[in-house]
C-alpha cells in the first residue's frame, strides 16, 4: 500500500538516536498542538544554554539568529568520508522537497518532505522485493558524512571519531532522491561507492548536477533532537535538486555496505526558531 502524505500545516544526521521510518497510518499521526509543543519543549530547553545553530531547516530562507558561531569545515573532498545513512522523507525542505509529508507519529516516522515534483505511473509501479520498507515515488534524504579525522567509512557517528581527535570538524554533503522503478535509473550503489582520493576517504559518485549546493552552519539531526539541542556542530551542504534512484539498487545497498544500514532513519520536526539557525551567508 502507498504511503499517504498528510498534506497541512508545517509545524538527521540521525548519527544518534536513529529510528526506523515506516508507513504511518491515520491513526498514528499526531495533531499540530503535538509537533506545536514538541517545539516549545525545544524552546525552553535550549533557551539560555549556549546551543548552537540546529539542523534541519528550511534551504530557501536565510534567516537566522543563533550567536553561536564555529569555522566552517574544509571542503568535503579535504576530508574523509566516515558515514552515509539516509532518512525518509527528506529532513530540510526547498528546492525540489516541499510537500509535506504530515506530522508523522510525532517520533520520526511519517513526517518530513517529499519530492514536489511529478512521477509517471511507471516509475510508480510497484516493485517485487523488500526495501526496508521503501516504495517507488518514497522521497530519501541521504547524508555523506565527513570528518577531519583521520578515520575509515563505518556505521554510526563513533566512525567519524577517533582516539586521537574526538572533536573533528563534521560536514555533511546532502543529497535528496526519489526511489522510482525504473531500471535506467541511477544505481544507489554506484552513489555510494566509496575510494581513496588524494589520501582521503571518499564517496567518490556524489551527483554534481543537483545544484549549487546551500552551505549552513547546523548540528545533527534526527527525532531524539525534537525536544533538546544537539550539541554537535555540523558544516552542511545541501543540494537542492532532486536525482531519481532505481530502488532496486537500494535493496542491494541494504544487503552489503560497511555501514550496516538497513533501513532509513526518522525525521527530526524542520527547525523554524529563528534562534536555533544561523543565518545562511552570514
Amino acid at each position: 500500500m502507498k504511503k499517504t502524505y498528510i498534506v497541512g500545516s508545517t509545524v538527521g544526521l540521525a548519527l544518534a538516536g536513529a529510528v526506523s521510518f515506516a508507513a504511518t497510518d491515520s491513526s498514528t499521526v499526531v495533531s499540530d498542538d503535538v509537533v506545536a509543543e514538541q517545539r516549545a519543549t525545544l524552546a525552553k530547553t535550549t533557551n539560555g544554554a549556549g546551543f548552537g545553530p540546529q539542523s534541519p531547516r528550511d534551504i530557501d530562507s536565510a534567516a537566522g539568529e543563533n550567536p553561536r558561531q564555529f569555522e566552517m569545515a574544509p571542503s568535503h573532498t579535504q576530508m574523509n568520508l566516515c558515514n552515509i545513512h539516509f532518512h525518509e522523507s527528506a529532513e530540510h525542505k526547498g528546492g525540489e522537497f516541499t510537500t509535506f509529508a504530515g506530522n508523522g507519529d510525532g517520533k520520526g516516522t511519517g513526517t518530513g518532505f517529499a519530492y514536489s515534483g511529478d512521477l509517471s505511473d511507471a516509475e510508480l509501479a510497484p516493485v517485487e522485493g523488500e526495501f526496508g520498507g521503501l516504495q517507488p515515488g518514497d522521497t530519501i534524504e541521504v547524508h555523506y558524512v565527513h570528518s577531519t579525522a583521520q578515520v575509515k567509512p563505518g556505521p554510526t557517528l563513533g566512525a567519524c571519531l577517533s582516539e586521537s581527535i574526538k572533536n573533528p570538524q563534521l560536514r555533511v554533503e546532502t543529497q535528496v532522491y526519489v526511489l522510482v522503478n525504473d531500471e535506467s535509473a541511477l544505481d544507489f550503489v554506484s552513489l555510494t561507492e566509496i575510494d581513496e582520493v588524494n589520501g582521503f576517504q571518499q564517496a567518490v559518485n556524489i551527483p554534481t548536477d543537483t545544484g549549487d549546493a546551500v552551505q549552513y552552519a547546523g548540528s545533527t539531526t534526527g527525532p531524539g533532537y525534537n525536544e533538546q539541542g544537539s550539541p554537535f556542530q555540523v558544516s552542511w551542504s545541501v543540494r537542492p535538486k532532486v536525482a531519481k534512484v532505481d530502488i532496486r539498487t537500494v535493496g542491494n545497498w541494504f544487503a552489503d555496505n560497511v555501514f550496516e544500514e538497513n533501513h532509513a532513519h526518522g525525521v527530526r520536526n524542520l527547525v523554524v526558531n529563528p534562534a536555533l539557525l544561523s543565518k545562511i551567508g552570514g
